[in-house]
C-alpha cells in the first residue's frame, strides 16, 4: 500500500520524519518496502503561462507559443501538444533543465523556428505513464514557481506491506490509528461533515442475503457533470497512491476507499430499474463486468441485482450495464458491508483481484458505510456539482457485527514476553488501539473496535501489547537450559553436496510455487489430478503439484522466450501425491531440466558438441550425483514409458531394484504444445533414495591387473546394463572394471544386431592371476553371453 506522507498527516499528527516513521511502522508489524519521492528527480521546470499559440509556418501539427514565466521577456516555444492554447498554465522546462531519463533541454531549431525550452507533459516529468498533451495546471498557479515546490513533488511516499490479517489498516485512516497508538493515544477521528439533502428521494434496497450483507448504504445524486476535471490535488494524491484518475465520480469513490478503507461503487441511476436486491446467485446466472469479461456466477457468490438481473459481483466489481460514463448525470452511490466469508476466494475464482475484494476479504469497518458516502458527497459536489438526497442505510440488526470482549491474563502476558510490564502501561497500549479496557481478576477484559477482525483470543492481545509497547523494550535473556540438537543420521542424503554437484555441472537452482496450473499438470500426468486448493491465488495456480516438472517447464519456457536458449535448472522441494480421504502425501524430491545445446557456445566445438542435450548427457549428470552416495553401482536405469516423456527416450531410475524416479526427454507432442524448440530432458528423484552408504574398508590388492578385450554381437534390444550384469555374474569377484570402448553397426553384421567391444579388467586380492585363470574366466563369460543373450564372438 502506497501512503503519501502529507495525506497521512491530515489525519494524525506525525512527529517523525518519513524514514523514522517507516522504521516505527516496520517494528509495529507494517514492513516498509520502499521510501521514495512523489516524482523522479528533475530540475529547471517552472510554472508558466501560454500567452499565444500560433500555427507553425512549416508544420500543421506544431504551434509556436509565446510563454511567460512571470518575469523577463516571454520565451518562444515550439510545441506539438494538441491542448496548447492561450491562457493555459503549464510546466516549462527552460534551457538547461534536466528531466528524468537524463534528458537535458537545449535551445533548438524546429522546422526553421527557434525554440527556447519545452512545454512538458506529465509523462516527460515522470509523474504519469502516458499523457495526451502538456501538463495543465490550475489558473491560480503562481508563475515562475518551481514545479517541484508547487506540486510538492519531493513529498515522501511510503510503500507499506499490510499483512493479510489487518484489513483495517488498508487505508490512510487505518494507518493513522496505528501512528496515533504508537504515540500513546487513541486517534480522534475527525468528523465528516457531508452536505445537506437537496431532495428526499432514496432508492429502494432489499437485503435477501442479510448474513452476507447486513448493511447497505445508498444515496441519489442528480445533476452531476461527470465531464468535469478532477482537481489537480486529487489526481496527484491518487497517482501517488498508485491509482489512475478516470472521472470525477470514479476518482471520488477511489479516493474514499484509499482514505477510509471503505470500497464504494457508483451506478448510473437512469440504468437502474425499480430497486436493488442483494442476493446469492442462481444457477447459470451470467454477468458482464466493468472490464468487459463475461462470467457465470457460482451459487455461493453474492450479487447486486435490479429488476432486470445482475448489475454487480458484490464486493468485487460492478457490472457494465449500469456503469457511469461521461454522459452520466444522475448517480446512485453504494457503500455496503459484505462479510469476509461471503467474499473470500470468489474474486480469484473468476480470475480477478481488485482493491475492493482485497479489503472485503480481510474485513472493512462494519460501521463506516454512511460515513463513506458523506465523505464522497463532500468531495464530489464542489467538483462536479449536483443535488444530493439523504443517505439511506438498509441494514439487518440481527446480523450486525459484534465484537466480544477478550480476556488477557497478566501472568500469561509476562510469561510469553519474558518481561513484567506495568498494568497501567498494558491498559494504555490497548486503549490507544481503540479498545475498551476493563480491569479483571488477574488481568484485563478488552473489547476490540468494530474494524479489528484479527482480535479474537488472548494471544492476539499479547501481540498488540508487545508491538505497541515496542519489541525493543523486551530484553534479551539467555535460555534457562542449553538447546541440544541431535546429529543427523549418518545415512541422511548430503543435501548441500547434492545441490553443489548439480551446480558444478552447470545447473542453476530454481524455486517455484508448490501449486501449479491444473491444465498443464493434467497434460503431464493424466492419472494424477492433484489436490485442489480451496482458496487459490489464481485459476492457473489452483492445484498442488504432483511433480516438480510443471514449475521447471514453465521456468524453462519463460527463459527460452527471453532468448535464453541453453537452460539447466534444478529444484529441491516437496511434491504432493493424492492420498485417500482427500489428503496428500508430501514427498521430498529433487528434479531437474536441461534444454538447449550440449555445451555453451564457443569456438572449436565439434558438430556433436554443438548438438542439443540428450538423454545420455543428463544420465551422466545423474551418475555423477549417484557417486556421492558412496554406492553408485546400486543405481540402474530401466527402459519404461511415462505419459509426459518421449517413448524410447525415457527410463525409470532404480536403487537396488526399488523405483526412485524418472529420467527422459519431454514428449514431442508436449514440447510442441509448450513451444520448445527442442524437447528438454527431465529427471525427478525421491530425495530420501539418495541416502549415503558409508564406505567400508577394503584391502587393496598388491598384485597386477590383467586386461582382456572382447567384442560380442548382440541384439539391438540388449542394453549395456544387461550386458554388464551378465559379465559380472560370470566372473564372480575377480572383475575389477568393465569398459565399453566401441559400438559398431553396419556391414558385416546381421540387421537388428550390434557389436559391443568390452575391456575386462581382472585382479585377485591374494595372488597373481595366470593366463590359464584369465582364459577360464573369459570362456565363462563367452559361454554365459551365448546362452543368456544369444551373443556371438566377433572375430
Amino acid at each position: 500500500m502506497r501512503v503519501p506522507y502529507t495525506w497521512l498527516g491530515e489525519w494524525v499528527k506525525v512527529p517523525w520524519r518519513a524514514q523514522e516513521l517507516g522504521a516505527r511502522l516496520t517494528m509495529a508489524g507494517f514492513e516498509l518496502e520502499s521510501l521514495e519521492p512523489a516524482a523522479p528527480p528533475f530540475t529547471g521546470v517552472v510554472v508558466a503561462e501560454i500567452l499565444s499559440a500560433e500555427r507553425h509556418p512549416q508544420a500543421d501539427k506544431l504551434k509556436v507559443c509565446r510563454v511567460s514565466r512571470g518575469s523577463g521577456a516571454p520565451l518562444q516555444i515550439v510545441c506539438g501538444a494538441p491542448n496548447a492554447r492561450p491562457g493555459l498554465k503549464s510546466a516549462l522546462a527552460v534551457v538547461g533543465a534536466k528531466l528524468p531519463d537524463d534528458v537535458v533541454i537545449a535551445a533548438a531549431q524546429l522546422r526553421g523556428v527557434e525554440s527556447r525550452g519545452m512545454l512538458a507533459s506529465a509523462r516527460e516529468l515522470g509523474i504519469a505513464e502516458s499523457a495526451d498533451g502538456i501538463l495543465e495546471l490550475p489558473a491560480d498557479a503562481p508563475l515562475g514557481k518551481p514545479l517541484r515546490d508547487y506540486l510538492a513533488l519531493d513529498e515522501a511516499v511510503l510503500t507499506v506491506n499490510v499483512t493479510p490479517n489487518r484489513g483495517d489498516a488498508m487505508s490512510i485512516l487505518g494507518l493513522a490509528r496505528e501512528v496515533s497508538a504508537l504515540r500513546g493515544r487513541a486517534l480522534e477521528v475527525r468528523a465528516v461533515g457531508g452536505v445537506a439533502a437537496a431532495h428526499k428521494e432514496h432508492f429502494p434496497v432489499q437485503l435477501s442475503a442479510a448474513a452476507a450483507c447486513p448493511a447497505f448504504a445508498g444515496c441519489i445524486v442528480r445533476g452531476v457533470d461527470n465531464r468535469a476535471a478532477a482537481p489537480l490535488w486529487m489526481r496527484e494524491r491518487l497517482r501517488r497512491a498508485g491509482v489512475r484518475s478516470i472521472s470525477p465520480v470514479v476518482d471520488v469513490t477511489n479516493y474514499v476507499m484509499l482514505e477510509l478503507g471503505q470500497p464504494m461503487h457508483a451506478y448510473d441511476l437512469k440504468r437502474l430499474e425499480r430497486g436493488i436486491k442483494v442476493r446469492l446467485a442462481q444457477r447459470g446466472e451470467r454477468l458482464r463486468l466493468l472490464d468487459g469479461r463475461d462470467i457465470e456466477a457460482d451459487r455461493d457468490m453474492l450479487l447486486i441485482t435490479d429488476a432486470r438481473g445482475p448489475i454487480g459481483l458484490a464486493g468485487i466489481m460492478g457490472g457494465e450495464r449500469t456503469a457511469v460514463s461521461p454522459e452520466t448525470e444522475e448517480i446512485f452511490f453504494e457503500s455496503a458491508y459484505f462479510s469476509p466469508a461471503a467474499i473470500l476466494g470468489r474474486a480469484r475464482r473468476v480470475g480477478l483481484t481488485t482493491d475492493a475484494s482485497q479489503r472485503f476479504e480481510r474485513g472493512v469497518d462494519p460501521t463506516g458505510q454512511a460515513r463513506a458516502i458523506r465523505r464522497a458527497l463532500e468531495l464530489l459536489l464542489p467538483i462536479a456539482g449536483g443535488r444530493a438526497g439523504p443517505v439511506h442505510v438498509a441494514q439487518s440488526a440481527a446480523h450486525r457485527v459484534k465484537r466480544p470482549a477478550v480476556s488477557l491474563r497478566a501472568g500469561q502476558l509476562n510469561r510469553l514476553l519474558g518481561v513484567a510490564l506495568p498494568a497501567r502501561e498494558v491498559s494504555a497500549a490497548l486503549s490507544a488501539l481503540g479498545m475498551k479496557v476493563k480491569a479483571a481478576k488477574g488481568g484485563w477484559r478488552a473489547t476490540p473496535p468494530a474494524q479489528r477482525f484479527d482480535i479474537a483470543i488472548e494471544a492476539d492481545l499479547i501481540e498488540e501489547v508487545s508491538r505497541i509497547v515496542g519489541y525493543d523494550r523486551i530484553p534479551e535473556r539467555d535460555a534457562a537450559s542449553p538447546q541440544l540438537f541431535r546429529r543427523l543420521p549418518a545415512e541422511q542424503p548430503p543435501e548441500d553436496a547434492l545441490l553443489e554437484a548439480l551446480a558444478s555441472r552447470g545447473y542453476q537452482e530454481a524455486v517455484t510455487f508448490a501449486f501449479v496450473d491444473p491444465s498443464l499438470q493434467q497434460r503431464l500426468f493424466r492419472s494424477s489430478a492433484g489436490l485442489s486448493l480451496a482458496n487459490p491465488l489464481s485459476a492457473d495456480l489452483s492445484v498442488m503439484r504432483v511433480s516438480l516438472w510443471p514449475g521447471l517447464l514453465k521456468a524453462a519456457r519463460d527463459n527460452e522466450r527471453r532468448q535464453q536458449q541453453r537452460v539447466r535448472l534444478f529444484e529441491q522441494g516437496a511434491r504432493f501425491e493424492p492420498a485417500a480421504g482427500g489428503s496428500a502425501r508430501e514427498i521430498a524430491t529433487l528434479a531437474g531440466l536441461a534444454s538447449g545445446a550440449r555445451l555453451p557456445e564457443q569456438w572449436g566445438l565439434s558438430k556433436a558438441e554443438r548438438a542439443p542435450v540428450d538423454f545420455y548427457d543428463v544420465k551422466n549428470d545423474l551418475e555423477a550425483l549417484f557417486a556421492l552416495t558412496g554406492a553408485p553401482a546400486a543405481f540402474s536405469f530401466l527402459t519404461d514409458t511415462h505419459p509426459a516423456l518421449h517413448p524410447g527416450r525415457s527410463a525409470r531410475v532404480l536403487r537396488d531394484g526399488t523405483r526412485i524416479g524418472w529420467l527422459g526427454e519431454l514428449h514431442p507432442g508436449l514440447a510442441k504444445e509448450l513451444d520448445f524448440t527442442y524437447g528438454p530432458v527431465l529427471f525427478e528423484l525421491d530425495l530420501s533414495a539418495l541416502a549415503v552408504k558409508r564406505a567400508v574398508h577394503q584391502e587393496l590388492s598388491r598384485f597386477p591387473q590383467v586386461r582382456r578385450d572382447l567384442a560380442v554381437v548382440v541384439d539391438e534390444s540388449v542394453t549395456l546394463s544387461r550386458l554388464a550384469e551378465r559379465v559380472t555374474l560370470s566372473t564372480a569377484s575377480l572383475l575389477r572394471g568393465l569398459r565399453v570402448f566401441d559400438v559398431y553397426r553396419g556391414p558385416g553384421l546381421e540387421p537388428g544386431r550390434k557389436s559391443v567391444a568390452l575391456g575386462l579388467i581382472f585382479q585377485d586380492i591374494s595372488r597373481t592371476l595366470t593366463d590359464d585363470d584369465v582364459e577360464r574366466l573369459m570362456a565363462s563369460v563367452v559361454s554365459d553371453l551365448r546362452e543368456s543373450l544369444n551373443a556371438r564372438i566377433r572375430e
